[in-house]
């Protein structure tokens, strides 16, 4: 039988998610002699001589049988002629060297089913241990310095390995051969429970300890792999409304994690879809419904019909609930408002100590700072609000491959960062709202970091066209410092072009909305109407433009912007005053209003955000906007199971979507009086008026797109020569009852509707799209 060599390189996520022992397992089956490696470049090295059939189903089974957490991009084979320079085969050690571009190291990964029942085995040495892990799970990303995945590449180099560890780590049947992170009680790191001022609290079990201090009503600050969680106790309102005093966060929603699946169906409602969102390898954060007969306080999520829920995703985590009387704890991020998340033991001291009781630590580092991600199913699909652990720094891959490598910065809030190579677009973790020196700062290391980690340099730096922004600041620091051109990217463009980038969509109409962005003529565009292909964007339609009295007041106090909208009517007035309790200083202020409306140099919006907002204020449901989309996300859960009293037919002319007369029709309504079922109907009507009058306006425009005779065509005719495919991006795609009307209303016209599933349709994938949009206009 003929005996051939065959060099193989193979990129993708190949390093620390079990490659190499799954490579050591099917060679030495096959009695293939040769060897496998860590390289500095992510990828993996393998030399195998051996008969050519062997080789052949050896590389088979490769790409169909490989390790679950494993993405294989590229395999590269050379063969010839044996040398017999190999006895046996082995896993050597990792090379610094490394030429190729665009693998990287995988997203953290839950605790496995294994380590779990080991987790709760008295009999196993591991029993107990809150870092245990195998190469099937464990931290990833949030560990590791550097390039090929190496202990002593991650934050574990403090930790030297055991003799039974090692003997473990040597074993080729064992489930942690070359487990980077293995640990146990006797080698691996520990954990501690300190009050908020740094005294070690003197206990036998730290975990448990904190648990039933959680349980008493106790905030105890927890430290994970990515960043620290503040917990407290879910059926006890008092420790809550004390956190939301310390964190500053009136309304904003905390997020949850629940002891079990079980537990979680006891206080909300749980689809197929979102069960296996819980359960998979991330285990993010899901938004999830509220049940009937939710029983945890309402100061979790008050205001909303939804509840962002997760299940323990380490070690520690599960043993935290495992013995508590709670369902569930409040688990949110640990950090000064507008900062990013708290990840070394003295910082959470000072930053974060006076707003919890104590701290449970670990003596590990956490080398990057990694937030929960967060996920909802809207309308059957998944769509991310936050794209982070368990996900980045994992690529999206693209149906193309782009001949320029981009950095792209997103916008202001809610910021991730993109670097494009290739086939692949990278994107950071979650960095937030890059308006302080801290999240600056963050960004900056962020990007340096994974451009460190896939092994590039930008061609050209992508960021929003909005001048003021500090996105666009850090473009052009480090556009003078690399020596690369600059491209400024208008963002709702941005928004549809991400989706185009998802779905490898070369000419579309898209319907951007969202809270704002900057247009091209310098107003505060968020209800758009784009053609995009490759050359870049016509807007050819968008909602009224209406005043915001007070500029960014009007964001913060709907009422104002309810007030802009209202002006010219006849009730505004009225209506201004009776609700002028509603604003901070009363009637003075309603007076101020007024004044600021008709002295006519308001800045003028299109926002969909904003006119949503609005209806908020006017059907009492939110008066002040404490956090980013709240006056929307409350007009949408109280619009749960409403129907459209109004019977408005969208009015369009010149392509641009009338939104006063709706508005001043339910102002109209609330005048008469106002009780549950009647705001439940207006809320559903005021979002049905605007999906159908988007979705009008989108078709309107695809089909006119089309050839010169559309008009003499049949329908089916005409979108087949026209622009087919619609898509929707921006912060309002998460609302499901806009989405799902606006779907409906395209695909019943025969057109295609497609909206973001792999990254955020919200400003935390504006990267993404800048990214594409760069690499194509800079060609």
């Amino acid at each position: 039988m003929k005996k051939i060599r065959a060099e193989i390189r193979v990129s993708g996520i190949v390093q620390g998610v079990g490659f190499r022992p799954f490579i050591y397992r099917i060679a030495v089956n096959r009695g293939l002699k040769g060897i496998v490696q860590n390289l500095k470049d992510a990828t993996v090295r393998i030399v195998v001589e051996g008969p050519e059939s062997s080789i052949k189903s050896f590389l088979d089974e490769m790409i169909k049988d490989k390790p679950p957490l494993a993405r294989i991009t590229k395999v590269d084979v050379n063969y010839s002629e044996p040398k017999n320079d190999f006895n046996d085969f082995k896993i050597v050690t990792s090379s610094e060297q490394g030429a190729f571009a665009g693998s990287v190291i995988p997203a953290d990964v839950a605790i496995c089913d294994d380590c779990i029942r080991e987790l709760l085995d008295p009999a196993d040495r591991r029993f107990g241990y809150f870092f245990i892990t195998c190469t099937n799970c464990g931290p990833r990303f949030t560990i590791t310095l550097d390039t090929p995945y190496d202990r002593h590449n991650t934050s574990m180099r403090d930790f030297p390995m055991c003799k039974s560890c090692n003997s473990e780590y040597e074993d080729p049947l064992n489930r942690r051969f070359h487990a980077q992170t293995i640990a146990c009680p006797e080698c691996g790191p520990i954990v501690y429970l300190t009050t908020n001022d740094g005294e070690l609290v003197e206990c036998k079990d730290p975990i448990r300890e904190a648990t039933k201090l959680i349980d008493e009503g106790y905030i105890v600050a927890v430290k994970g792999n990515g960043g620290f969680h503040v917990a407290t106790a879910t059926t006890i309102s008092e420790p809550i409304i004390r956190l939301r005093k310390v964190k500053h966060r009136r309304q904003k929603p905390f997020a949850i994690m629940a002891k079990d699946l079980k537990s979680i169906k006891t206080f909300a409602i749980v689809s197929d879809q979102e069960e296996e969102l819980l359960k998979s390898p991330a285990h993010p954060i899901v938004l999830l419904r509220k049940s009937e007969d939710y029983y945890l306080s309402e100061e979790i999520a008050p205001g909303l019909h939804n509840i962002g829920v997760m299940l323990p995703y380490t070690g520690l985590h599960y043993l935290l609930l495992l013995n508590s009387k709670e369902p569930a704890y409040v688990m949110t991020s640990a950090n000064p408002s507008g900062e990013p998340i708290v990840i070394k033991n003295q910082e959470a001291y000072v930053k974060i100590g006076k707003d919890v009781d104590y701290m449970l630590l670990h003596n590990r580092e956490i080398i990057n700072r990694c937030d929960d991600s967060v996920v909802k199913v809207v309308d059957g699909s998944i769509s991310f609000i936050r794209r982070s652990r368990g996900y980045a720094p994992e690529p999206v891959i693209l149906s193309r491959e782009y001949d320029k490598s981009v950095f792209a910065l997103g916008g202001e809030l809610n910021v991730t960062a993109c670097i494009l190579m290739g086939d692949k677009a990278f994107l950071t973790q979650h960095i937030g709202d890059v308006e302080c020196v801290e999240t600056y700062e963050f960004l900056r290391s962020a990007v340096h970091h994974l451009a460190k980690l896939v092994k590039v340099q930008p061609e050209v730096i992508a960021h929003d066209l909005h001048p003021g922004f500090h996105t666009t600041r850090l473009a052009k620091e480090l556009a003078e410092k690399i020596g690369v051109s600059m491209l400024a990217v208008q963002h709702h463009h941005a928004h549809v072009a991400s989706v185009m980038a998802e779905y490898g969509l070369e000419e579309v109409v898209g319907i951007a909305c969202d809270g704002f962005g900057y247009g091209s003529d310098g107003l505060a565009w968020g209800g758009e109407i784009l053609l995009c292909d490759n050359n870049g964007y016509r807007r050819l339609g968008h909602l009224e433009n209406h005043p915001m009295p007070g500029g960014d007041l009007a964001a913060k106090y709907p009422a104002r912007m309810a007030a802009g909208i209202l002006f010219g009517s006849s009730i505004c007035e009225e209506w201004l005053f009776s609700n002028a309790d509603k604003l901070p200083r009363g009637e003075e202020e309603a007076e101020i209003i007024l004044k600021q409306i008709k002295g006519g140099r308001n800045i003028k919006t299109s926002s969909a955000g904003r006119v949503l907002d609005s209806i908020a204020a006017i059907l009492g449901i939110c008066y002040e906007r404490t956090y980013e989309g709240e006056p929307a996300m409350k007009l949408e859960s109280a619009a749960i199971g409403g129907s459209d009293i109004l019977g408005l037919k969208p009015e369009i002319k010149g392509r641009v979507l009338n939104t006063k007369h709706m508005v001043e029709s339910i102002a109209e309504m609330t005048m008469k009086g106002l009780d549950p079922k009647k705001v439940r109907d207006l809320a559903f009507s005021a979002q049905n008026y605007l999906a159908l009058g988007l979705a009008e306006l989108a078709l309107e425009i695809a089909i006119s797109e089309g050839v010169s005779n559309l008009a003499e065509l049949a329908l089916e005719i005409a979108i087949s020569e026209g622009v087919s495919n619609i898509v929707f991006s921006g912060g309002v795609a998460y609302n499901e009852q806009i989405a799902a009307t606006i779907r409906r209303t395209v695909e019943a016209k025969g057109l295609r509707f497609y909206t973001n599933t792999r990254v955020p349709p919200g400003d935390g994938g504006l990267s993404l799209g800048q990214a594409i949009i760069a690499a194509k206009l800079s060609t």
